[in-house]
């Protein structure tokens, strides 16, 4: 276990209410189901070696998924959602004021499911075909890491800090951020909420939402006009503060992102980016149907 481990009592016994208890009394049809982990077992006795400890998994994944898909199936159970997946329901209410809660439950269990999917038990290489569109987009893999750890760094408040592919230029990728649970997908763009509204006003371009808070300081960034392009997610960050607080302190964000730097599951990746058409395709298909069950 990793020096720095903090595994304050306090922050254990506040843990999220089971979703048993939480929804004691109401007769819910489970058709959501959390996910499984390729290394699920291994995660939940041993955590992840030298980024998350057992606690820390069991809080932010399978007590917190159980609370997402929960919610899930109270909220669209007897309803023609009741099987969709929480790709197709996040897509289907970005637009629909009165049903966020729907939105915001189906967003965040996808978001949630694509960072843990992305990680893994030890460190990996990034295959080298992979590495050499980096380095023809990025300039290294060195300057891909420190922009997006810079963008995550930045981030004030809760979220998800994204790498994705440009559907519209080949090889092209882009680091942006969104906040809250709002959606990394074009289709859901209007629920992005890919900005820090304390320094962004309405009237603010957001040409630079593509590359997180960094705007147009980061190597990455692009300006363009928003809703301009595609982009489909291949890796994403969480960075709210339920997922990292427990083992590296109220100081330790920076250090986390460090270390899960390290603990990215760059094949998984490798996938994302290859299992992405183009823009046509991309635009087509519900999210969440590639590496993911949605």
């Amino acid at each position: 276990m990793f020096s720095r481990l903090v595994r304050p009592g306090a922050l254990r016994a506040a843990s999220i209410q089971t979703p048993t208890s939480a929804l004691s009394g109401f007769q819910i049809r489970g058709i959501h189901r959390i996910p499984q982990l390729q290394h699920d077992a291994q995660y939940k006795q041993n955590g992840i070696s030298e980024f998350m400890s057992p606690e820390a998994f069991d809080f932010s994944w399978t007590q917190y998924q159980s609370l997402l898909v929960d919610k899930l199936n109270l909220l669209t159970q007897d309803t023609a959602d009741a099987d969709a997946k929480p790709g197709e329901l996040l897509v289907k209410y970005s637009r629909r004021p009165e049903m966020a809660s729907v939105f915001n439950y189906a967003s965040m269990a996808h978001n949630n499911h694509f960072f843990f999917n992305c990680l893994s038990p030890e460190s990996t290489t990034i295959p080298e075909k992979f590495s050499r569109d980096i380095v023809d987009t990025c300039s290294s893999v060195e300057s891909l890491k420190l922009d997006f750890l810079a963008t995550a760094n930045s981030m004030f408040g809760p979220g998800f800090v994204w790498l994705a592919k440009n559907l519209e230029r080949e090889g092209l990728m882009q680091i942006f951020c969104t906040y809250n649970a709002g959606s990394p997908y074009p289709a859901a763009h209007s629920r992005r909420q890919g900005v820090d509204m304390a320094t962004h006003t309405p009237e603010t371009a957001l040409g630079n939402q593509f590359a997180g808070s960094m705007g147009a300081h980061s190597a990455n960034s692009k300006h363009l006009a928003p809703g301009a392009i595609d982009v489909q997610p291949i890796l994403c960050v969480n960075t709210w503060e339920h997922v990292w607080m427990m083992d590296y302190g109220i100081a330790g964000k920076e250090e986390y992102l460090e270390r899960w730097w390290n603990r990215i599951n760059w094949d998984v990746v490798f996938d994302n980016y290859n299992a992405i058409g183009s823009a046509k395709s991309a635009r087509t298909a519900a999210p969440g149907t590639r590496s993911l069950s949605g």
